[in-house]
C-alpha cells in the first residue's frame, strides 16, 4: 500500500473499502463539534485539569465493573466483533486498538467512555439486532467517538448527570449543574452526528448505516420497514406542526443525549451525498499532523455558519418564524399568536389572516 492517502483499501467479502492514513476526526466531524473541541484542545493546561478530575471520577470503578460483569472481545470471545474492531482501527488509523466489551442488556445500546484510555461497550441487545455490516458501521462509530476524544466527556457528563441527582437538595447547585449538563448534551448531539459519520467511513455502506439506524428505532423487522419511508418521517418531523410543536421538540430533546433517529437517518443521507464526503473518499481530508495549526476562530465562524444555515434551511415552524424575526418580515406578531392558539381556550382574533396566508 502506498502512503499518499489515495490508494489504500482493503479486501472484505464482495467488496473494497478505501483506509484513510493518518486521517484528523475533524475531517468527519459537525461543525458545532468540532469548533468546541479545536477549542478544547488549544486550550493551554487542558490535559492536566482532566488528568487531575480523573481522580474524582468513578473511571477506575467502571474499567473493573466491566471487567467483572461483562464479556471483553478478543480473539477468542465475540471474535467477529473483535475483527470489526480491529478492522475500523485500521481504516480510521487509530494506533492503539481500544477495549472493548458485550455486556448483557437487551436494550440496544453502545458507547465510548474513558478519560485515560477509551473503553467501547456494546449491549447484547445490539448484538442480536444488527447484521454483520449494521455492527460494522455502529464499532466504527464508536472508533470515531475514540479518535475524536468524545469518551473523555461522555465521562464527564455521566459524572455531572449523577453529581447533579446527589446535590439536588443544595438550593441553586443543582440547576448551576443542570446548566452545564443541558450544554453537554447539546453538544453530545453533535458528537454523535460525527461518530455517525466516522461508522459509515469504516463501514462505507450507507444502505447499511440506514438499516441499523431503522432498527435501533423500530426493531428486527426489516422486512416491514422501508428508507424511503423513514426518512420521510424525518421530513414531516422537522416541518410539520406549529409553534407548539416547536416548542415541545425542544422540551423532549433537551433530555436526551442522542438525537432522533430518524434525524440522525436524514442527516447521515444528506452528509453521505455531500462533496465534504466525496472529498474523503477520493483521499483529500485533514491530517492530524495539522491539527496543532488549526484556527480556532475559524472552527467557531464554521460552527456558526452551520446553526445559521440549519436555521435557514429548517421547515420548522419556530426556526422560519427567527429567519423572518432576522429578515424584518412583517405581521410577526399576529403569526405568533395564531402559532399558539392550541394553547387557549379562545377562537383566534378575527383580524388574524386564516393559516393558509402564513409563508
Amino acid at each position: 500500500m502506498s502512503d499518499d492517502g489515495h490508494q489504500h483499501t482493503e479486501r472484505v467479502p464482495s467488496r473494497q473499502r478505501r483506509r484513510f492514513p493518518g486521517i484528523s476526526s475533524r475531517a468527519y466531524e459537525h461543525p458545532a463539534d468540532r469548533s468546541a473541541l479545536v477549542a478544547l484542545r488549544k486550550l493551554s493546561g487542558f490535559d492536566t485539569v482532566f488528568k487531575a478530575l480523573s481522580g474524582l471520577l468513578p473511571e477506575r470503578s467502571l474499567r473493573l465493573l466491566f471487567l467483572s460483569d461483562s464479556v471483553r472481545v478478543s480473539e477468542r470471545q465475540f471474535s467477529h466483533l473483535h475483527d470489526m474492531l480491529r478492522d475500523a482501527c485500521y481504516i480510521l488509523d487509530l494506533e492503539k486498538v481500544p477495549p472493548m466489551y458485550v455486556t448483557q442488556d437487551p436494550q440496544p445500546n453502545a458507547m465510548c467512555i474513558g478519560l485515560d484510555e477509551p473503553i467501547i461497550v456494546v449491549s447484547t441487545g445490539l448484538v442480536e439486532l444488527l447484521d454483520e455490516e449494521e455492527m460494522r458501521a455502529v464499532v466504527g462509530h464508536e472508533v470515531g467517538h475514540a479518535l475524536s476524544g468524545h469518551s473523555v466527556y461522555r465521562t464527564i457528563l455521566l459524572f455531572l448527570t449523577s453529581l447533579a441527582l446527589r446535590v439536588a437538595w443544595i438550593p441553586l447547585g443543582n440547576l448551576a449543574i443542570m446548566a452545564i449538563v443541558t450544554a453537554l448534551r447539546e453538544w453530545f448531539r453533535k458528537s454523535e452526528l460525527s461518530a455517525d459519520r466516522a461508522g459509515l467511513l469504516v463501514g462505507q455502506d450507507v444502505k447499511a448505516s440506514m438499516r441499523g439506524l431503522m432498527k435501533i428505532a423500530g426493531g428486527n423487522h426489516l422486512h416491514e420497514m422501508n428508507v424511503d419511508a423513514f426518512l420521510e418521517q424525518a421530513e414531516e418531523y422537522d416541518s410539520g406542526g406549529d409553534l407548539r410543536d416547536s416548542v415541545l421538540k425542544i422540551l423532549n430533546v433537551l433530555p436526551r443525549s442522542h438525537p432522533f433517529t430518524t434525524v440522525r437517518a436524514a442527516e447521515l443521507k444528506k452528509w453521505a451525498e455531500s462533496r465534504d464526503f466525496q472529498r474523503i473518499m477520493d483521499g483529500h481530508y485533514p491530517r492530524r499532523s495539522e491539527d496543532k495549526d488549526t484556527s480556532v476562530s475559524d472552527s467557531f465562524r464554521e460552527s456558526a455558519a452551520s446553526y445559521a444555515s440549519d436555521v435557514k434551511d429548517s421547515k420548522d415552524p419556530l426556526m422560519k418564524l427567527v429567519t423572518d424575526l432576522a429578515g424584518g418580515a412583517g405581521d410577526l406578531g399576529g403569526r405568533v399568536r395564531r402559532g399558539f392558539d392550541g394553547f387557549r381556550s379562545a377562537p383566534p382574533a378575527q383580524g388574524d389572516a386564516p393559516d393558509g396566508d402564513e409563508k
